[in-house]
């Protein structure tokens, strides 16, 4: 066909702009290009997206590239699309320019139906796992594409009985072809852009409106195959701790939503040694690769089928801040990056948490443990419990501090996880959805404490550490580490302070000035109103100066100098407004406690 507009094959030939292709897209591209083991996939453009969303249906053309795609995809894989007797199953995966972790969707499973399930029973000679992958289709179908909720679809079901579910709970039927159902699925995401949690994950991280998502269509490979078969997630470097180790999960017989979903709890990803050996050592050569390639450390989907291991996606691993700090000043000494890239890869948020309040010494020994779970993301969050994401959020605007408990959390809890001051639940593991969020945001995270754990202390006050996974009775004493005291925050503000544009000065050093108080201001929280209150001052402390607009509004009043307490933050938000600093999707997302 003639040359393609909306859509791009992903052969490793090119690496084609983020911004065009999403970061999924860009991911597959690159491990493709690397000679990676990556199931072959197309990717439908941001720029279909930006055009659907503002005609409000499909570009000229979209349709017969998307078929085109499929075709490049049957050639590539010796399979066919909605037909036996070797039948091609895809994913379809939104991913924006813009890491958005969790806040678009995901459908597994692609092409199924009642001819292909008796095929792919027939080539795989296990007719449970091909009735399994038909009902997972289903499920997915029903919960993304036509957001039904409360539709079960049981395993002792045929394709005829769950049709009639979906139409029964929905009010919809579901589209007779693989192909009407494959679009039906680019609609679902491309309309997902624009859902509640997506526009509002934007809103709270500064990300524009105007980008539009890619959806990338990928050859499945099957992790709940048989024995040899599974699912995981590994950390090129422990995200938690920092530490030079790769640090994973693995659920054998499993698809990938079994492990981000937290309905399940996965096994440490060393359980693969006993399993799947060669696939375990294979992963290990690729988690060194993709950090050496990509100069950062990695996060990485993958799927193991019949022992073989393929890579579904790798991209800039989300990192609690005490992992932040390590891994930049670890990798300046290993010269892999320089001082002033590490500066880009911690955020002032993330030194200010880091920062702030620790339990002191003997006060855990001498409290009561409610419950104790996996250590999710580190911190200390103390508050009253609330199990409801919109109680969480109505109860903080009011000035109380909350802890938020569920079950396990998903993206309609985001609301809820950005007011609480920690996130705790009761199933899950260290890859699932409430502890990679809590990560992003900063806050104390424990997960997997058990069944009826944390929900049932509603109510109660409580003091939750994330940095060893317990909960604990009441609010706790707290202390402040000492930004000098510690080797790794004392060599970044050694590199901050060499660079910083504005001198940063502690309360009791700070010299003689006309000096804005910007606490004492209404509206200094904002960082966009400090061109106006910095107007005429020599030096300034508090509000949003310790952001890189706030340091970039007081360099731009002409401040002599700012003042706080710690001063790291402030030198840091100076060192990054005085520089340009690289694209780091998923680590210069702030941190907002």
């Amino acid at each position: 066909m003639s040359e393609l507009r909306w859509t791009l094959r992903l052969d490793g030939s090119d690496l084609p702009d983020k911004a065009l292709i999403g970061g999924k897209a860009w991911s597959i591209a690159r491990m493709r290009a690397l000679a990676l083991p990556v199931p072959p996939a197309f990717v439908v453009t941001t720029r279909a997206c930006v055009e659907f969303l503002a005609r409000g249906d499909w570009p000229d053309g979209l349709a017969e590239e998307i078929d085109a795609g499929m075709a490049w995809l049957e050639a590539a894989t010796g399979r066919r699309f909605g037909h036996g007797p070797q039948p091609l199953l895809v994913s379809v995966r939104s991913g924006a320019p813009i890491s958005m972790p969790g806040m678009m969707d995901t459908i597994l499973n692609m092409g199924i139906s009642a001819g292909v399930e008796e095929a792919l029973a027939a080539e795989m000679g296990d007719a449970g796992f091909a009735h399994d992958v038909h009902r997972r289709f289903y499920d997915l179908y029903a919960d993304i594409v036509l957001k039904c909720v409360g539709a079960e679809f049981p395993a002792e079901g045929d394709a005829e009985s769950w049709a009639a579910t979906l139409k029964e709970k929905s009010g919809q039927a579901i589209p007779g072809t693989p192909r009407e159902r494959l679009f039906a699925s680019i609609d679902a995401v491309f309309n997902s852009w624009n859902g509640r949690r997506a526009r509002r994950y934007r809103k709270h991280h500064g990300i524009p409106d105007d980008l539009g998502t890619a959806v990338a269509v990928q050859a499945m490979v099957f992790g709940n195959m048989d024995a040899q078969s599974g699912t995981g997630v590994l950390f090129s470097r422990n995200p938690i701790t920092g530490e030079r180790k790769p640090y994973g999960e693995y659920l054998a017989r499993a698809q990938g939503e079994d492990v981000v979903s937290g309905k399940f709890t996965p096994q440490p990803v060393e359980t693969m040694r006993q399993t799947v050996p060669q696939a375990f050592d294979a992963l290990m050569a690729a988690s060194e690769r993709l950090e050496e390639a990509n100069g950062d450390v990695q996060d990485i989907e993958f799927t193991v089928q019949k022992g073989e291991l393929f890579l579904l996606q790798s991209r800039a691993a989300k990192r609690a801040p005490a992992a932040a700090v390590r891994i930049a000043t670890e990798m300046v000494r290993e010269g892999v990056i320089t001082p002033q890239v590490a500066l880009t890869r911690v955020t002032p948020d993330q030194v200010r948490l880091l920062l702030a309040p620790r339990l002191k010494p003997g006060e855990a020994e001498a409290a009561e443990t409610l419950c104790r779970g996996e250590a999710a993301s580190p911190g200390i969050g103390i508050g009253t419990v609330v199990t409801d994401s919109d109680e969480a959020e109505r109860r903080a605007a009011q000035g109380e501090d909350v802890i938020l408990a569920r079950v396990t959390t998903s993206p309609e809890d985001l609301h809820g996880m950005l007011a609480a001051r920690a996130v705790i639940t009761e199933r899950g593991g260290a890859t699932s959805h409430a502890a990679v969020v809590s990560r992003a945001l900063g806050i104390a995270c424990v997960v997997g404490c058990g069944e009826g754990s944390v929900t049932a202390h509603a109510g109660q006050t409580v003091t939750v550490d994330g940095s060893t996974g317990r909960i604990y009775a009441g609010a706790l004493a707290a202390e402040a580490p000492d930004e000098n005291a510690e080797t790794d925050l004392a060599q970044l503000k050694d590199w901050a302070q060499a660079i910083c544009p504005i001198p940063v000065h502690t309360p009791d050093a700070a010299p003689a000035a006309q000096i804005v108080d910007l606490n004492t201001i209404e509206g200094s929280e904002d960082a966009a109103n400090l061109p106006n209150l910095l107007r005429g001052a020599e030096a300034a402390t508090g509000g949003a100066l310790a952001t890189e607009e706030g340091m970039s509004a007081a360099l731009s009043a002409g401040l002599k100098f700012v003042i706080g307490k710690p001063a790291l933050p402030l030198l840091l938000a100076g060192a990054r407004a005085g520089m340009a600093h690289e694209d780091r999707e998923t680590v210069a997302v702030s941190a907002q406690g």
